[in-house]
């Protein structure tokens, strides 16, 4: 007969076994398990089963064997996860890509009926359309005033109606009527929550942000340190460009106003002190640019020239 292992040796073993995993895996998924069936989960591992490895156990067990782990080895990024474990919630250690592993994840959803109680994570629309049901069952619709007509003996919707909206409770009727039409709204599997990559912690959004995405927010991120640093006057890279044509600026401002000049004001004070130099330099520029159009209309004056001549040439040669 096979002793089965006591509850301490249970705690051992687990405790054991997530401090390998901790060590042996520098990326970790935090995933949210509600709604998700042991043979789901099973499928999952199996799915997974490679470069990854799924961990379940109670939230105060993980906290407490991640916390006394980062103790004795010294290693203080561990204690990133603790805030991350709350609800019901698991761990996924994986060697190979965030991103691929993530996917895999979200392909073993499984449909399930809206149970009474539930919180509808998305709305439930019940489309229009036969529903098989004989008349005897109008009173579920009724209920819920969903209009109906009798059609071929069968109770038949005639508008699309929200049946469920995400984030309400689901009914005892809502829940019914579901049953009785086949519709099962809702589907559950593992969602990832949060990605702890060596001691970073940050949204799964992130592992499918594009380069232009990510150059798009550098961008933005530049944009707001100028902003804060022009408003408040304090020098950064980034704002330095700015402050320097803004320092010029007011030198010249002051340069134009008094008596005091440098070489970079000398040519705005010319063109102040005679206007008329700003319309040479504008009429200087469409001339360049002009010069190959009368070139052109001159070529093609000489080649029209010779038709002229060929035109007249065979004018003669038909008299002679």
């Amino acid at each position: 007969m096979v002793n089965k292992p006591s509850k301490t040796e249970k705690k051992i073993a687990y405790d054991a076994k997530l401090c390998r995993l901790l060590d042996e895996h520098g990326q970790i998924l935090v995933v949210a398990a509600d709604n998700v069936g042991s043979n789901q989960l099973q499928n999952i591992r199996k799915g997974l089963r490679g470069d990854s490895v799924v961990l379940m156990g109670k939230n105060t067990m993980m906290k407490r064997s991640i916390r006394l782990h980062s103790e004795n080895t010294g290693n203080k990024a561990f204690l990133n996860l603790i805030p991350l474990l709350v609800g019901n919630v698991g761990l996924i250690f994986t060697k190979g890509d965030l991103k691929e592993v993530s996917e895999e994840v979200a392909k073993y959803k499984v449909g399930a009926p809206a149970r009474v109680g539930l919180i509808a994570p998305i709305d439930v629309v019940v489309p229009p359309g036969n529903t098989g049901l004989d008349p005897s069952q109008t009173s579920f619709f009724q209920v819920l005033n969903i209009p109906t007509k009798i059609n071929k003996g069968t109770v038949e919707i005639i508008t699309p109606v929200e049946l469920i909206r995400k984030g309400e409770k689901v009914g005892s009727s809502e829940s019914a009527l579901l049953a009785k039409l086949g519709i099962r709204p809702f589907s559950y599997g593992l969602v990832v929550l949060s990605v702890y990559d060596n001691g970073s912690v940050f949204s799964p959004e992130v592992l499918y942000l594009s380069d232009d995405d990510l150059a798009h927010k550098f961008a933005a991120g530049v944009s707001m340190v100028t902003s804060l640093s022009l408003a408040i006057s304090y020098p950064a890279i980034a704002a330095a460009p700015h402050m320097f044509v803004n320092g010029y600026k007011n030198v010249l401002a002051t340069a134009i106003a008094t008596e005091y000049s440098f070489p970079q004001a000398d040519k705005v004070k010319e063109y102040l002190k005679d206007p008329s130099k700003f319309a040479v330099t504008a009429t200087a520029v469409p001339a360049a640019n002009s010069g190959a159009a009368p070139a052109a209309t001159k070529e093609e004056e000489k080649k029209e020239e010779p038709a002229e001549e060929s035109d007249e040439d065979m004018g003669f040669s038909l008299f002679d």
